[in-house]
């Protein structure tokens, strides 16, 4: 016998849960429909600290600059992110900020490319992608290609090694970043050493187990990816044509893709589509490291870092990092 009934989701590490209240209570304050995209984005604006107050002392230094855009579309901004001591032919970090594409600036996503810059010497570079619904998809992937494109065309000029250059992102940066990995593929675009997609935003869907499993439940739930991907692509959604740069799921094949860590918590929407990708690369013969991490709610390793779980899946990134990049953390 059938039911309509939604599976039962996947208990929550009791580690975890004070930082799923705190995620709850400073990001998800104002439930997100079609008519508060405007509110939570203010509310964003409240809770990012501005990028002087992120680097503070710490040695690095960040420069704003306007770049190309996509041909027709309005120049781009972005913020680059280095050491003061600069280093030649250092590794590049093209940084792609979450929010569901309709939320958020390029600072929500500079905290990891600061992180990056003080362990491993990194040059990152965040983009300010133009936001759903008032510019549907694929405005937002190709704001972020046409950021990779300057950045592989500028390598050394910002004293960075065009060879070791990857493309990181968590949520709607995720997928973000899985979609300029293969507009890079299908345009024979900058060569990436790699894409790290963190709790990635994949498929307009929504039709997964774990979609339904956490319907009203948790961080960034069924009615948020809802919502936000009615904003995307509205009357397109679920057709035979959407993007698969906007909706990296609906890839014919993925063969041919720089190497890939996806890595999503086991209770939360994406979990399903993120290892449908993952199996997906491997079938096309490439590349893959996916993590499911028990218990984990979308976003739990910044939200809750000192949970042993979190510390296990910042290790794993950290290898796959080192190995991607051949590099070393600062001593």
């Amino acid at each position: 016998m059938t039911t309509d009934a939604a599976p039962t989701p996947v208990p929550y590490d009791p580690a975890l849960e004070p930082g799923l209240a705190a995620f709850l209570e400073l990001v998800e304050r104002i439930p997100l429909r079609g008519d508060t995209i405007l509110a939570n984005r203010a509310h964003f604006a409240t809770i990012i600290p501005p990028i002087e107050a992120q680097i503070g002392e710490l040695p690095l230094e960040f420069e704003h600059r306007r770049v190309p855009g996509p041909a027709g579309s309005p120049e781009i901004e972005v913020t680059i992110i280095r050491p003061r001591e600069r280093a030649e032919a250092a590794p590049g970090v093209l940084g792609i900020h979450g929010g569901g594409l309709v939320l958020g600036t390029r600072f929500f996503g500079t905290p990891e490319l600061i992180e990056l810059a003080l362990r491993y010497g990194t040059v990152g570079v965040a983009v300010e992608y133009r936001l759903a619904p008032e510019h549907p998809g694929p405005a937002a992937v190709e704001d972020c290609y046409a950021a990779l494109e300057w950045f592989a065309a500028h390598a050394a000029e910002l004293g960075v090694d065009p060879e070791r250059i990857i493309v990181s992102g968590a949520s709607a940066g995720g997928g973000l970043s899985a979609g300029v990995s293969l507009l890079a593929r299908e345009r024979g675009g900058p060569r990436l050493a790699g894409q790290l997609l963190n709790c990635p935003m994949l498929d307009d869907r929504n039709e997964t187990v774990s979609s339904r499993q956490y319907d009203g439940i948790g961080a960034w739930d069924r009615n948020n990816n809802d919502t936000a991907w009615t904003a995307v692509l509205g009357d397109r959604r679920f057709g035979d044509d959407v993007s698969p740069a906007v909706a990296p799921a609906r890839a014919a094949e993925l063969g041919g893709l720089p190497p890939a860590h996806l890595e999503v918590g086991a209770a939360e929407v994406f979990r399903d589509e993120t290892v449908a990708y993952a199996s997906r690369i491997w079938a096309a013969g490439g590349q893959a490291e996916l993590h499911v991490w028990a218990g984990a709610y979308h976003g739990f390793s910044g939200f809750s870092p000192e949970a042993i779980v979190s510390r296990a899946a910042n290790e794993a990134r950290d290898s796959w990092l080192r190995r991607t990049l051949g590099v070393e953390p600062s001593p």
